[in-house]
């Protein structure tokens, strides 16, 4: 699992018009975290994971926009386990 493939697919919630401008910009934040190369890999990873998860317990999230940040959640700690 490669981070630009889930920057991808953060940057495709995050242009969905669909989805509520906070959740929008909680992606951009993610992928803030997951670029912010000051930071260790499984900091970066974890920054990212908490802004998911919190994201994804919003009760204004459409359903599949909800499926698309548990996915990423589970390919980040995909990737954590194979940085440490």
């Amino acid at each position: 699992m490669d981070i630009n493939v889930i920057n991808s697919l953060l940057d495709e919630i995050s242009q969905d018009r669909t989805v509520p401008k906070n959740i929008r910009t909680a992606m951009e934040h993610a992928k803030a975290s997951l670029m912010n190369t000051k930071q260790e890999i499984a900091v970066r990873i974890n920054g990212a994971i908490s802004i998911l998860d919190e994201v994804a317990n919003d009760p204004n999230i459409p359903v599949y926009s909800r499926t698309q940040i548990w996915n990423i959640v589970s390919m980040l700690e995909v990737l954590n386990e194979k940085s440490q």
